[in-house]
């Protein structure tokens, strides 16, 4: 296996400067790799046997020493293509010590969610099990004491995202000059969210020796500018076409109004006994309002979105991959991240903002081979975003009308004889027009005003201010507490009546 790895790296090395391609062997068993017995069993454990493409291409290619730029579309594998052979080459530091000091970060992990990054670590720890190699993961939303402490009792693999790492690192709480492998996942993201600073930074206190590798479902011309910084003669492995989406993924576009949306969601997961879906939209207020609405609807449903405290969003996830919510309502925040094996479909309830996000929505399903569903819904106004989405797939999406079902229920209303309403022999009650509103018949009040003649008015009135009982009222007929008021001309500002 040795040779066939060199083998690999040869013609690598000579070709031009750049990332160059690897060879593509079929995939295979993972016992057919020199990984240790501990990892194999690891794997076994996780119910995996044969590799994945991107596993097939880059463990091999990893284990070699190579940096790598790794491209393949989400739900491939990617955790395990660069997570196994690290802890292989990570053994040789393997020791049972309690001292802090033989267990130093070597292997840094980072991505650009805390759904993301806790995935990540989740899937580490489960291959490492057998090992004595300590995995730990730290990201915002969370209290810093406890990390603090993991941090400090000493940990190999350290899975973070930038932000809190970087807090981490200005507490003094992780030291990184030991560190032997970097690993950027879905590094495309983290600087769509503008994490190119805390990278450059986090990448300033690591050796310059050391194993870079760069995973991600799309590539851009950003990405590859940052590859050509950071990492030496990168191999670039790549099973699919950038940002192509996987062929398992049933993909249908649908034409509907707004107010629609909803009830076309509601109609496919009837129609097609949907037992759990994904539904994207832009919004963190929209994602609360349209849970709240499904939920409304008599769906089990939870928000997953940036405003959520990381407690509240990992109780979320929690419930939905044990089954106990029907629908999560969620920003992209969450498109990267979500690794629920077998989810059925997921809905774009609205179109992403950027084309790229498209790819990673869709993609938590139809996960390692299995087949979903992938459901965008299209109004007017997202003829700029489905061009984007056009131009990334590099194909034209179909565009399909929808035809809903009234299933609304309508309310019975009562009716009057005047009314313009009247009970159907089939339905019960249809209105035929809207209903007029008709004033009181009273008499009274439908009399025109009559003034009384003989009445005269009030302001010629010789004593227009209110009675006063006897024994409390002066001569003049006022109160003995006012003043009398004397006349003022109104040329002079006065009303011709009187004036305090």
């Amino acid at each position: 296996m040795n040779s066939n790895l060199s083998e690999t790296a040869t013609p690598l090395a000579a070709t031009a400067p750049g990332p160059t391609e690897a060879s593509a062997p079929a995939p295979a068993r993972f016992d057919t790799l020199p990984l240790d017995a501990k990892l194999l069993r690891a794997i076994e454990v996780q119910g995996y046997a044969m590799m994945t493409p991107i596993q097939a291409k880059a463990i091999p290619v990893v284990l070699a020493g190579r940096d790598v730029m790794g491209a393949a579309q989400t739900g491939t594998g990617k955790t395990a293509a660069f997570s196994i052979p690290l802890l292989q080459k990570m053994l040789k530091h393997e020791n049972a010590s309690m001292s802090p000091a033989r267990h130093p970060v070597r292997a840094v992990v980072l991505a650009p969610t805390r759904e993301l990054a806790d995935q990540v670590a989740n899937n580490v720890k489960a291959y490492a099990k057998q090992t004595n190699l300590r995995v730990a993961v730290v990201f915002g939303g969370m209290d810093m004491k406890p990390q603090t402490a993991e941090l400090k009792g000493g940990v190999e693999v350290l899975i973070a995202t930038p932000g809190r790492l970087l807090d981490h690192i200005e507490a003094k709480n992780c030291n990184l000059s030991q560190v032997e492998y970097v690993v950027l996942d879905e590094a495309d993201r983290m600087l769509d969210i503008g994490f190119l600073p805390d990278l450059q930074r986090i990448l300033s206190y690591l050796p310059k020796q050391r194993q870079t590798l760069l995973f991600s479902a799309t590539f851009s011309p950003e990405i590859k500018k940052l590859a050509n910084s950071y990492l030496q003669d990168p191999v670039l492995v790549e099973v699919a076409r950038p940002n192509a989406t996987a062929s398992t993924v049933e993909q249908r576009f649908y034409k509907v109004e707004d107010d629609d949306k909803r009830a076309v969601i509601r109609q496919i997961i009837r129609d097609r006994d949907i037992k759990q879906c994904i539904v994207f939209v832009n919004s963190k207020l929209g994602a609360g309002r349209l849970a709240r609405a499904f939920e409304r609807d008599g769906l089990k449903t939870a928000a997953l979105h940036g405003d959520k405290s990381q407690d509240e969003r990992l109780k979320a996830l929690a419930a939905f991959k044990a089954g106990e919510m029907d629908l999560l309502v969620a920003t992209d925040v969450a498109a990267r991240g979500i690794d629920i094996a077998a989810l059925p479909a997921v809905f774009n309830y609205d179109i992403p903002f950027n084309a790229e996000d498209y790819v990673h929505r869709i993609g938590r399903t139809g996960r390692a081979g299995a087949s979903g569903l992938a459901v965008s819904l299209v109004t007017g106004a997202d003829a700029r975003l489905m061009g984007d989405i056009e131009k990334l797939l590099k194909k034209k999406p179909d565009v399909e009308s929808f035809a809903l079902e009234d299933s609304r229920p309508r309310r019975r209303e009562r009716f009057r004889e005047d009314d313009d309403r009247r009970p159907s022999s089939d339905t019960g009650y249809t209105r035929a027009a809207a209903p007029v509103r008709r004033a009181p018949a009273d008499p009274f009040f439908d009399k025109p005003y009559e003034p009384d003649p003989g009445a005269a008015p009030s302001w010629e009135s010789k004593d227009s201010t209110p009675s006063i009982p006897s024994g409390a009222a002066s001569s003049t007929g006022l109160s003995r507490f006012i003043k009398p008021k004397r006349k003022v001309a109104t040329l002079l500002g006065g009303s011709g009546t009187a004036r305090r």
